[in-house]
């Protein structure tokens, strides 16, 4: 039993990382010239930005989750 929530934990960091990692790539694609020149026009970030975002939310609060859980 202890094996399983070590590996947990593990998953749970591995997650938390992996969505700190996906939001700094939607704030990194936000930046770039076409992403601002088409939340300019639209007055929206893309659809990549924001799929990014959420997939980073997503995961970080899934690995949060896991990592705490007992």
């Amino acid at each position: 039993m202890a094996k399983s929530t070590s590996n947990m934990k593990i998953i749970g960091i591995a997650l938390a990382v992996i969505g700190v990692g996906l939001a700094f790539w939607g704030y990194q694609t936000a930046g770039g010239l076409g992403s601002q020149i088409t939340e300019t026009v639209t007055g929206s970030p893309t659809d990549k930005v924001m799929t990014l975002y959420i997939a980073g939310a997503a995961c970080f609060v899934v690995g949060v989750f896991l990592f705490m859980k007992k």
